[in-house]
């Protein structure tokens, strides 16, 4: 009970609530504008926050984290353009009613079940964490540790590139990089070439900002081509009728689900979970031929799993210790850098931490509900702001954000020498997920093995090594076997797409003949408003013939 009274009295502090409304406004900025996801702002804005107390900064990342995820749906809907990789799946039927004159009901029914699909998460997060952090806490000692880092490692690489072979080299080249420093077994420095700056090893936020930030930046600068898609101003009516909220409930549940149980899976995101909430809400939907022409329950679905992902990857973070995405991968390294260490210790050494945590993402939940109802005709005009300009401003931010955690200027050196890497293998098709895995959870895999083989001449094997961590190995080892099995199985040229990874062949093609159709319907500013019967199709393809 001390625990909730003080992680609650932390955040009445008059400072907390304006760290928050920065960080809705920098989130729902982010969401918006496309190209800017929330790792890049969560690890910017790490940079200025390495001064705040862990409460004060929290409130900074997480209510970013939170906004981001309802402020992404503007542009997807809008533009038919994801702001952030979670909102893929929002596009698929977000457009189309855009297109139809319903672009502001979009935005509410978008803005209400990704609310609902955080809140429940964070449900999951309360009732979960603890058991979790408990058993781990009693029967996680180094082998089976080891193994955990190993099992999200093998999970990222798995889920985070269609070619396996540069999944796993992606982390590889993260594990390479955490040995570089000190070796925390005997003090030895280890590829510091002596170079003074690298005895600590590379700096988590420059790495991070180089290769999330600058690399996507640079990209930009190199792809970049002025869009002849404008943003749909024609918003028409928001608010949904009984009728409408009705649709909702069915696909509301079932990809709620899904996106609870995905979150928990370490690395996997809300792009993933989009996807998959959106096509299994499809199957059990008495209108399935609906979804891709402007389907509510289609919408409906795809917000709700996305949103749904966030409360279970906060559980595996801050209960186990390994991240749930690439944002929380950057909270993690703040975090350590605070001098707190999230993990099964972190619920007996901070549980008032850990209600503070909850409190946050609860009331910027909330906070970013009430924005995204307010009728955002300001949002589409910033959707017009020349890229170059954005451009700018990023690029003198992450240079000042990456200076201000060592104010060295070879933290900034570091910087963009990784966002050249990160060019690199952004080009070369390589993720940068496994590489900033590898980096972080790294020396703590060493660390446990170099333990683990220190016990094992002294006792039997099994009594060093529980199953848990041989059947953790096991799901480690099965989830690359499989996933580069099934990619054998399918041609070359239809291994690029996640979508096409996750969704059916013909149901691609399918949506494909949908949006064709939709994009030929007239802007809505001219007053023509389409329903979804006025939709004219070619012949039904091999997907409804099925139906």
């Amino acid at each position: 009970m001390n625990a909730i009274v003080d992680g609650i009295g932390a955040l009445l502090d008059i400072s907390i609530l304006l760290y928050m409304l920065i960080g809705l406004l920098l989130g729902f900025l982010v969401g918006a504008f496309p190209g800017i996801t929330a790792t890049m702002a969560v690890a910017l804005a790490a940079g200025f926050t390495m001064t705040l107390e862990p409460v004060q900064g929290l409130a900074v990342l997480l209510t970013i984290y939170v906004a981001a995820n309802f402020g992404d749906r503007v542009p997807a809907i809008l533009v038919n353009t994801p702001g952030t990789p979670a909102s893929i799946a929002t596009t698929l039927d977000g457009y189309p009613m855009a297109k139809q004159g319903r672009a502001g009901l979009a935005l509410t029914i978008s803005a209400i079940v990704s609310a609902i699909g955080i809140l429940a998460s964070l449900v999951l997060f309360a009732v979960a964490a603890v058991p979790v952090a408990t058993f781990a806490r009693d029967y996680f000692k180094s082998p089976e540790l080891f193994a955990l880092v190993v099992f999200g490692i093998a999970i990222m690489i798995g889920i985070s590139s269609k070619s396996m072979l540069k999944g796993i080299l992606a982390g590889l080249f993260g594990l390479m990089l955490g040995t570089v420093g000190l070796y925390s077994a005997t003090g030895d420095r280890r590829f510091t070439f002596g170079v003074l700056e690298l005895v600590e090893g590379f700096n988590f936020i420059a790495v991070i900002i180089g290769l999330f930030g600058i690399a996507e930046l640079f990209d930009q600068l190199l792809t970049y081509h002025q869009s002849k898609v404008r943003p749909i101003s024609s918003l028409g009516r928001w608010w949904p009728n009984r009728s409408e909220l009705l649709q909702t409930r069915r696909a509301l549940a079932v990809s709620g689900g899904v996106g609870l149980g995905v979150g928990l899976v370490p690395a996997a995101g809300g792009d993933i979970a989009g996807l998959i909430g959106w096509e299994r809400a499809r199957k059990v939907s008495k209108t399935p031929e609906q979804f891709g022409k402007g389907s509510i329950e289609g919408i409906t679905a795809s917000d709700t799993a996305s949103s749904a992902t966030l409360g279970g990857s906060l559980t595996t973070t801050m209960a186990l210790g390994i991240p749930g995405d690439s944002v929380m991968a950057v909270m993690i390294g703040s975090m350590i850098i605070w001098g707190i260490t999230p993990g099964p210790s972190l619920f007996a050494d901070r549980p008032d931490l850990v209600v503070s945590i909850t409190a946050i993402m609860l009331i910027a939940t909330l906070l970013s509900l009430g924005l995204s109802l307010v009728r955002m005709r300001g949002m589409v005009k910033l959707l017009d702001v020349p890229q170059p300009y954005l451009w700018s401003g990023i690029l003198i931010f992450c240079i000042i954000g990456t200076f201000a955690t060592s104010n060295s200027l070879s933290t900034v050196l570091t910087m963009l020498g990784f966002g050249v890497i990160g060019l690199v293998l952004k080009r070369m098709s390589v993720p940068a997920g496994p590489v900033v895995l590898g980096l972080l959870l790294g020396p703590l895999a060493e660390e446990n093995l170099a333990r683990t083989l220190a016990i094992l001449p002294t006792k039997p094997f099994f009594e060093v090594v529980s199953p848990i961590a041989i059947i953790l190995l096991a799901l480690a080892v099965l989830s690359i076997v499989v996933p580069a099995v099934r990619n054998a199985r399918r041609p070359l040229d239809k291994r690029a797409s996640l979508a096409e990874s996750i969704l059916d062949d013909e149901l691609v093609a399918d949506i494909e003949q949908k949006h064709q159709a939709i994009d030929a319907l007239p802007d809505p500013r001219t007053g023509v408003v389409r329903t979804l019967d006025d939709i004219d199709l070619p012949a039904p393809g091999p997907t409804e013939k099925k139906k």
